[in-house]
């Protein structure tokens, strides 16, 4: 059970480290909402949400959770999804407001993708042996930030992905597309008991896992 603890610690900071990045690209494109709330922080305290840092990872924990006091046994999730606190960002004070809309959307997937690649690099290299605790919480943290990275390019309100997808229309199409994101919360939750978020993320996940691993996570 400690490996719970170990997924939720890393799931957390990376978490965080998605949203600063959001807020430091915003800062750097004219922006400082997010500096001026006190977000551009890596303490994990003032990014944490209700919702994405505790109910959702718990949605995909509790299957592990029902096995192993069942059979005493613990099988991790094969994927492992959760969110901070979105930084606020005032998009009306980007210099080119559509065009670093998509800039601060891919921020965030964009650090997760990068830091799975960095987990993920010595494994690859075999610079560290399969079995050790070195290993696993390597293939733990590629496996968190792998997930994160793709579950937040998904196009569908409100994830990043949803914002980089409007960014591609006309200014008032974009508009018209972003109003949907009031309606995220329940997209998502509806995708989460539908089943069909592991359904589209996982061979992606696995696709890239055994990019930058040399072998599929699943």
């Amino acid at each position: 059970m400690m490996e719970i603890i170990i997924i939720l610690i890393i799931l957390l900071f990376s978490a965080v480290i998605h949203e600063v990045c959001h807020g430091v690209m915003a800062y750097r494109l004219g922006d400082d909402t997010a500096k001026i709330a006190g977000r551009l922080t890596l303490n994990p305290i003032p990014h944490i949400d209700p919702f994405g840092s505790i109910i959702l990872p718990l949605m995909f924990f509790a299957p592990s959770i029902l096995y192993f006091l069942q059979t005493g046994t613990f099988l991790p999730p094969r994927m492992m999804l959760g969110m901070a606190k979105p930084v606020p960002v005032n998009y009306f004070n980007l210099k080119k407001p559509k065009r670093d809309m998509a800039l601060v959307s891919l921020a965030g997937p964009g650090s997760n993708l990068l830091l799975a690649i960095c987990f993920a690099l010595p494994i690859r290299l075999g610079q560290v042996a399969p079995g050790t605790g070195s290993f696993e919480f390597l293939l733990l943290a590629t496996a968190v930030n792998l997930s994160l990275a793709i579950f937040n390019l998904l196009p569908v309100p409100p994830l990043d992905g949803f914002k980089i997808f409007a960014s591609l229309f006309p200014e008032e199409q974009a508009n018209r597309l972003l109003e949907f994101e009031r309606f995220g919360f329940f997209i998502l939750i509806l995708l989460l008991l539908s089943g069909m978020l592991p359904i589209v993320v996982f061979p992606i996940f696995r696709f890239i896992s055994a990019l930058i691993l040399g072998f599929p996570i699943g």
